[in-house]
């Protein structure tokens, strides 16, 4: 991952796109990151697995919800 300061990419707006493409890029104010410039192709890979995970979450949650259920008509 590449680091910038906020300063560079405000100059260089147009190198911080490019390289962002390539990689993600920190932006860094006052040497400390603030913000993360990725690619919308990189960004929606993310989104996408982030949804699978909250899915899978979900499908836990009801699982374990509905083994109670299951314990109790079995006695």
């Amino acid at each position: 991952m590449k680091f910038v300061s906020a300063k560079d990419a405000k100059n260089s707006f147009g190198k911080l796109i490019d390289d962002a493409l390539v990689e993600p890029v920190t932006i860094e104010k006052h040497g400390r990151p603030v913000v993360v410039v990725l690619s919308v192709d990189r960004f929606e890979k993310l989104r996408s697995r982030e949804e699978e995970q909250a899915q899978d979450r979900h499908t836990e949650e009801v699982i374990r919800a509905a083994s109670p259920q299951q314990n109790d008509k079995q006695s």
